[in-house]
């Protein structure tokens, strides 16, 4: 997978939907009287993927969690597609998370299932039928071009090829949203790239939204700053005059509170001590 410079011709201007596929209203919780999140809001468009940055215990999982209806506010509403999330049964989230995927930090494989079975879980749970699950596990592992490994169990993965089984088992229905908790984490920065790029290709050629927590600033700025061209099937480098039209935004959270949302070129702008600091 490899990254090259774009023209201004074959560089993208399509900017994300206005349309709302995950909203936190005023959201506040806390765990043992410590405000993790105390009266946030942002809203994440159809096709954006919402970087979720802060040090260590700021709160990116939490939101998360409080996405997939895990866990419920103390405060606030939270709409996902739509949906609100604080009143809704287990039945009824449990459909909402079928339109969604998860992509864990340690990949959270099964052991004892073969890449193919771990691909398929979740279409195996619904019954559906053989020819079709074996369709979508075929599809989705080329979508990470990881097919070859469909008869492999985990054990004989590398890391970064564990993290693509976990993408491609995230992706096999077609999710309106994706949640990423850190997919880069304790990877090598060249099997991080490859990983940032089937993120960028999956924003760009499925236009599904996402959040993504990180601590890998260098994958944030790139998934901002880069685009995926389905002609040459490789992720590409937007020139410096052409916007990413916020197809990535930025949420950066300091003491429970949401201190900045926006672009990467707002970001850049931001005169903020704490900001400035914590991406230098």
């Amino acid at each position: 997978m490899g990254t090259v410079l774009a023209t201004p011709e074959t560089a993208p201007n399509t900017p994300p939907s206005d349309e709302k596929t995950i909203v936190f209203d005023r959201v506040s919780i806390a765990f043992e009287e410590r405000a993790v999140l105390d009266s946030i809001s942002f809203e994440l468009r159809r096709g954006e993927t919402k970087m979720l940055l802060g040090i260590l215990g700021s709160g990116k999982t939490t939101i998360l969690k409080l996405a997939l209806g895990l866990i419920k506010p103390d405060s606030g509403d939270i709409y996902v597609l739509g949906e609100h999330v604080n009143e809704m049964s287990e039945d009824q989230l449990f459909e909402l998370r079928r339109k969604m995927g998860m992509v864990f930090q340690e990949s959270a494989l099964f052991d004892s299932l073969t890449v193919r079975e771990n691909v398929a879980f979740r279409l195996i749970e619904e019954g559906r039928p053989a020819e079709e699950i074996e369709r979508r596990v075929r599809e989705a592992l080329q979508f990470v071009e990881l097919e070859n490994t469909i008869d492999q169990f985990p054990g004989e993965l590398s890391g970064g090829m564990k993290r693509r089984v976990g993408i491609a088992r995230a992706i096999i229905d077609r999710p309106e949203v994706l949640l990423y908790d850190s997919p880069t984490a304790g990877l090598d920065p060249v099997t991080s790239t490859t990983i940032i790029e089937l993120l960028v290709k999956q924003r760009d050629v499925y236009h599904t939204s996402a959040l993504m927590t990180t601590h890998r600033l260098p994958d944030t700025l790139m998934m901002a700053t880069h685009y995926f061209n389905e002609k040459e099937n490789k992720m590409l480098q937007l020139p410096k005059n052409n916007s990413v039209d916020a197809r990535t935004t930025f949420l950066l959270l300091k003491d429970a509170k949401v201190i900045f949302d926006g672009t990467v070129e707002e970001l850049a702008a931001s005169r903020d001590e704490y900001i400035r600091e914590y991406f230098a």
